[in-house]
């Protein structure tokens, strides 16, 4: 049995999707953008910025889901400009921990609102019987 998940502390889904989904212990994040939950504006225009804003609403999302950042198990990176590499190494290593997760990061042509950086994964929440 699936539940969604949902969060007013991230950006409300901009279609036909959901924050994130949770199947017995792994929760599916959606992929999170630079938007700021109460206003669906973008945050700003620099990189490191929209970087800080997307961990936070991935953040969000996974607490809402009972874990935390630091329970995802693979994450995807997608960048506007790869050359942004070695700044979402620095500040990814500001949000996660050691074991970091499996992570792919990959430029793409466009991102929805024309942002720099999207990122989704998925998440396994420990066992709490």
């Amino acid at each position: 049995m699936k539940s969604i998940i949902r969060t007013e502390n991230a950006p409300s889904a901009i279609g036909t999707y959901s924050q994130a989904v949770k199947i017995k212990n792994t929760v599916y994040l959606s992929g999170q953008i630079p938007l700021v939950p109460e206003t669906m504006e973008v945050v700003a225009d620099d990189f490191a910025t929209q970087a800080h804003q997307v961990f936070k609403n991935l953040s969000a999302v996974c607490e809402a889901a009972g874990g935390t950042l630091n329970d995802m198990v693979k994450v995807n990176i997608f960048l506007m400009d790869l050359s942004q590499f070695s700044t979402v190494n620095d500040i990814m290593s500001e949000y996660f921990s050691q074991p970091y997760p499996a992570r792919a990061a990959v430029q793409v042509a466009r991102l929805p609102k024309d942002v720099a950086i999207e990122i989704d994964g998925v998440l396994e929440l420990p066992n709490v019987d």
